[in-house]
């Protein structure tokens, strides 16, 4: 799902150098699945900080699957929610000095609960919390990823023209 290459360049001091490129196969796509003014957090420990992480539903979409379909995949495995509404909020390289990693992050409301279903390499756990104290463990370093503070502050921020996307 990752390919790391070295090229050779020229740096800009004219002088030869090498770059290290790390090359994502997959899309990323997160979900913010907001219920009355709360959000929904998935905990997992996160192998290469060598920490529990808290964060939004996340993963990786193929390049034959939309992201929409990742996305609620996503949410129903992660949390075991469904969702009616779905909004695309943002999208952004997260780590481009180094990295091609592109993401895509959905609001999901008009949750309905389900089973949850982690793979087999996730044991995941689940917490419902008010939007701001979200929000505040952004600010505060409780929520180091890219991707969930990216969608957070994103919503925080107000989205005014986001693209409504069906369900389905």
């Amino acid at each position: 799902w990752i390919s790391v290459r070295e090229d050779s360049v020229i740096r800009p001091d004219g002088e030869p150098g090498i770059y290290g490129v790390v090359h994502y196969k997959n899309t990323a796509v997160g979900v913010l699945p907001v219920e009355q003014d709360h959000v929904y957090l998935v905990g997992q420990y996160r192998y290469p900080l060598e920490r529990y992480s808290w964060e939004i539903p996340e993963g990786g979409c193929p390049a034959d699957e939309e992201p929409l379909r990742a996305a609620q995949r996503e949410l129903r495995e992660e949390t075991g929610l469904e969702a009616r509404n779905w909004r695309m909020l943002g999208e952004a390289y997260l780590s481009n000095s180094v990295a091609d990693e592109y993401a895509v992050w959905f609001l999901a409301t008009g949750l309905v609960p389900g089973e949850q279903r982690p793979e087999g390499t996730e044991v995941i756990g689940v917490r419902r919390v008010p939007v701001r104290e979200a929000v505040a463990m952004v600010m505060d370093g409780r929520i180091t990823d890219a991707l969930s503070s990216l969608a957070l502050t994103t919503y925080a921020l107000g989205d005014s023209d986001g693209n409504d996307v069906a369900a389905d």
